[in-house]
């Protein structure tokens, strides 16, 4: 029979275990980062060091996923800045390549699961029975596992510039407009990028270790085992 055969007994062995924990934590690792919005804060004031309340200005700029920082203005939150309008400032840098890569595969792994537990549970009988299908399996699951290195890697690389580029001290530092004195104020929390990393590398585990238990599903793997001496020889 080619119709859907829905048997849940595959969820307790490895290979739809882990296909539900890699489900999962796909989810968490697009969710944490393409849900992220943060912002980060500048005081600025005269050039002379007033401290006069109507000449100091609280800025904010706003940012979040896919981190196209250059495109973040800073706006004035309360005061103004020496009486006059403050020309433009800008967070600096694009970091949206990496970001949206990480998210992609996130995306596609999610939907490649949903489709892969399908076929598991439901037509669990078609994939026992054709030789092909578990080794499409295995080489997708394969080339997910080395997406997620590569992935995660470059997604904790564009993290770390992130990091850089919104904090307070090196804004006030190295982008204080002229003619105006610029100091740090509060810095966004970065808690769930951080998470998005470290979920990303769990995948790559997750991806690497099951690709094992495809791979036994293969008839590579039924082919390189050694003929059971006790059988003897076919008849």
């Amino acid at each position: 029979m080619s119709g859907l055969q829905l048997n849940f007994s595959l969820l307790k062995e490895p290979l739809g275990f882990i296909k539900v924990l890699e489900w999962f934590f796909s989810i968490f690792s697009f969710a944490t980062c393409g849900g992220y919005s943060g912002d980060t804060h500048l005081l600025v004031s005269c050039v002379d060091g007033t401290t006069n309340l109507t000449n100091n200005a609280s800025l904010t700029a706003t940012f979040g996923y896919p981190f196209r920082l250059n495109k973040a203005p800073f706006k004035v939150v309360e005061g103004k800045v020496c009486g006059e309008k403050m020309a433009d400032l800008y967070l600096t840098g694009d970091y949206s390549s990496p970001a949206q890569f990480y998210v992609s595969i996130a995306v596609l792994a999610f939907l490649y699961c949903m489709g892969a537990l399908v076929l598991y549970l439901g037509y669990r009988h078609l994939y026992q029975g054709s030789p092909k299908l578990p080794l499409i399996d295995f080489i997708i699951t394969a080339v997910f596992a080395f997406m997620w290195l590569v992935s995660s890697s470059a997604w904790a690389k564009g993290l770390t510039d992130v990091k850089y580029a919104t904090d307070p001290s090196i804004i006030a530092q190295n982008h204080c407009p002229n003619p105006y004195t610029c100091q740090p104020g509060t810095e966004s929390r970065m808690g769930s990028l951080n998470i998005s990393v470290a979920f990303g590398f769990l995948n790559l585990i997750l991806w690497a270790g099951n690709a094992w238990f495809v791979y036994k599903e293969t008839s590579l793997h039924t082919q390189s085992q050694p003929p059971n001496p006790e059988q003897g020889p076919p008849s």
